[in-house]
């Protein structure tokens, strides 16, 4: 069995195992990490063999790191990467290269639309009518996007929504609110199929989706991280953040919103953002807490949206495509019957 894990912001960590007896056996560890002493390796492939096939990776990673010895230095790799590896390499889960992509930036559509595209696109992948797809959304309008268990009037103000144009729609995915000025933010969504995140944690999982935006912005000059367990961050604060939902199909939508630019005043008058959740990011202002693109760039918008589609393009070998006329009819039915209604924006008043 083969398995392989890039660690986000790290190396690749890559392992071949075989199963005798419920138990791992013949377990190699390679990849371009770094690791001192040269004798470590041994002793991690030691460490591993032996343990049983259903260990997780939090016992495979306790095994490696009370194996190695003092002093061991890591860099690119960590025992909770080689566990990730182990597992992967057990349900034999496809990497990105294995999957045939296609990438889709097509016209502005409304708040609502944007979200049930969501659905329906995910829910297409899942069921193998689609295949994995990175969209760029556009929008026609301004929003406010609550998560999917927000409360809705703890999170918006509807005079300073209204005042400044936002509509209030709901997402499926949780999370947080997220202000989505038309023209001032980038969002993308991925649709893939569950297996291309099996042997992940949930955690892990959006790092791992997303660490191909993090080697595009860095292409841009931008110092990007990513910070559990959904932002990803510069040294001089958040850029943007991300959001799941998995569907009983198998399909999986992880989208993400980066501020391209940001009016801080705005943000204060539509948002209802209480002190206790900025209570643990030693900030009074969420609009400190965000550096936007445009700052960090001094690029268009719209460049930096190439930038994001070259670098996904160049690593994973996407197409180019589009959403058919079905999809969007589709998407047109869950606006009139789900998106759009009170029930669902207020399902949790």
């Amino acid at each position: 069995m083969h398995g392989e894990y890039k660690v986000p912001g790290g190396k690749l960590v890559v392992v071949d195992l075989d199963v005798r007896g419920g138990q791992i056996a013949d377990f190699r560890l390679s990849g371009d990490f770094f690791l001192e002493p040269d004798t470590a390796l041994e002793t991690i492939d030691a460490a591993v063999n032996g343990l049983d096939e259903t260990a997780d990776v939090s016992a495979i990673a306790t095994a490696v790191r009370s194996a190695l010895p003092p002093g061991t230095q890591m860099l690119g790799l960590t025992p909770e990467a080689i566990g990730t590896a182990v597992r992967r390499a057990l349900v034999t889960a496809p990497g990105w290269r294995d999957l045939e992509w296609e990438v889709v930036h097509d016209r502005a559509v409304s708040p609502h639309m944007n979200l049930a595209l969501d659905e329906v696109l995910t829910g297409r992948v899942g069921d193998g009518r689609r295949r994995p797809t990175l969209r760029m959304w556009e929008w026609d309008s301004s929003a406010v996007v609550i998560g999917s268990f927000q409360s809705l009037r703890n999170e918006v103000d509807p005079d300073g929504a209204a005042r400044h144009g936002f509509d209030v729609v709901r997402r499926i995915s949780g999370g947080g609110a997220m202000l989505m000025g038309a023209g001032q933010i980038i969002t993308y969504s991925l649709y893939v199929p569950a297996s291309l995140v099996a042997g992940l944690t949930f955690a892990d999982s959006y790092a791992f989706l997303d660490d191909w935006v993090l080697q595009a912005l860095r292409s841009l000059g931008v110092e990007a991280t990513y910070q559990p367990l959904n932002d990803i961050a510069s040294p001089t604060g958040k850029i943007g953040g991300a959001a799941q939902k998995r569907l009983a199909n198998g399909g999986v939508l992880h989208h993400a919103k980066l501020s391209y630019d940001i009016d801080g005043q705005m943000m204060s008058e539509v948002l209802r953002i209480g002190r206790e959740k900025l209570s643990d990011k030693g900030t009074t202002s969420a609009a400190k807490r965000v550096d936007p693109l445009r700052r960090q760039t001094g690029l268009s918008r719209q460049a930096v949206i190439e930038r994001f589609l070259e670098t996904f393009g160049r690593l994973y070998g996407a197409q180019a495509g589009h959403i058919s006329e079905e999809e969007y009819a589709e998407a047109e039915g869950l606006v009139a019957s789900k998106f759009a209604t009170d029930a669902w924006l207020k399902r949790v008043p």
